[in-house]
């Protein structure tokens, strides 16, 4: 037992006097010292804090704790090649006034590529407000598109768009087309075409859209309670069942329940109001609701509070 002891001492940085006593680090001296007796009993130590001091009033986007930007994984170098800054000095040109440093000689094409189309996804993010799980997931997809040079012949602006949709609906949060659209440089049919383009060459799939994946955004965004919104989830998801609606999207669906529940409440929405927000045509959604209203009395939630009687609604 003593000679164990005495091994595990000898492989431990300890003070020999007092083993037992905890050890002080000094980051600034890069010693370890003895708390019993003052013995310095290991020098040179790593320090693993930041190379300076940070003040969150002066970190104006770029965080410089640590040296360097962050490796990413998706570039072939993982992004630690050098990136060299505009020249601003003569030392920078030469005689015939070209720059003798450029990035292009240390960044492939393909990289360029992929750093442009990361840029394009994490703006076209922003503008729609979704947070970053999802754009990681749509720069994997697209780095996944790239490298299988399956979609030859169609923009990265067109692919990235794709990719975007397709994150949404893998991560349970969809986007409509023209949602996507609308923050994108591209039309609908063609992110329609490279979205399926894109499931073919990944041979993955999405889940099925449901009127219930848009019903607390529409309703948020169209400022109704949620009694409300509980109700236009009900009647959606009531219809869907029945079989009131056949051959409808469930963005056209879930605009009509809203625009019903709204009306048998006292927060009532126009038409136009509901179809600016789901982007759909005034006229689907009066389609849509002219099949549900006949059957307006069992699609209603038992416990809801009417404004408006079920008789009274609007009829197309």
């Amino acid at each position: 037992m003593a000679s164990s002891s005495r091994e595990n001492i000898s492989n431990k940085v300890c003070c020999y006097a007092h083993p037992d006593s905890p050890l002080i680090e000094d980051y600034r001296a890069g010693d370890m010292i003895c708390s019993e007796c003052g013995l310095v009993v290991g020098d040179r130590v790593i320090d693993v804090g930041s190379e300076w001091r940070t003040f969150s009033n002066e970190k104006a986007g770029v965080d410089p704790s640590r040296v360097g930007g962050p490796e990413n994984p998706l570039l072939s170098g993982g992004d630690l090649s050098t990136m060299i800054g505009p020249g601003t000095g003569s030392a920078s040109f030469d005689a015939f006034g070209t720059a003798k440093y450029q990035n292009r000689r240390t960044m492939s094409s393909s990289d360029r590529a992929l750093i442009a189309a990361f840029k394009e996804i994490s703006t076209m993010a922003d503008r729609i407000n979704l947070p970053k799980t999802i754009v990681d997931r749509a720069n994997n997809l697209f780095k996944q598109v790239h490298d299988g040079k399956n979609l030859k012949g169609r923009s990265n602006d067109a692919k990235a768009s794709a990719c975007l949709y397709i994150a949404c609906r893998q991560e349970g949060v969809p986007r409509t087309f023209k949602e996507i659209c609308a923050v994108s440089k591209i039309s609908k049919k063609e992110i329609g075409r490279c979205f399926k383009l894109t499931l073919k060459a990944l041979a993955t799939s999405v889940d099925l859209i449901t009127t219930a994946d848009f019903m607390s955004r529409f309703c948020a965004n169209l400022d109704l309670p949620n009694v409300v919104q509980r109700a236009a989830t009900h009647i959606a998801r009531k219809a869907v069942e029945m079989d009131i609606v056949p051959g409808r999207s469930p963005i056209s669906v879930a605009a009509a329940a809203i625009y019903m529940a709204s009306q048998a409440s006292d927060k009532k929405k126009t038409h136009k109001e509901i179809g600016d927000i789901a982007g759909v045509a005034d006229v689907t959604i009066r389609q849509s609701y002219k099949l549900m209203h006949p059957h307006a009395a069992e699609l209603f939630p038992e416990d809801f509070k009417f404004t408006t009687p079920i008789d009274q609604l609007p009829q197309m």
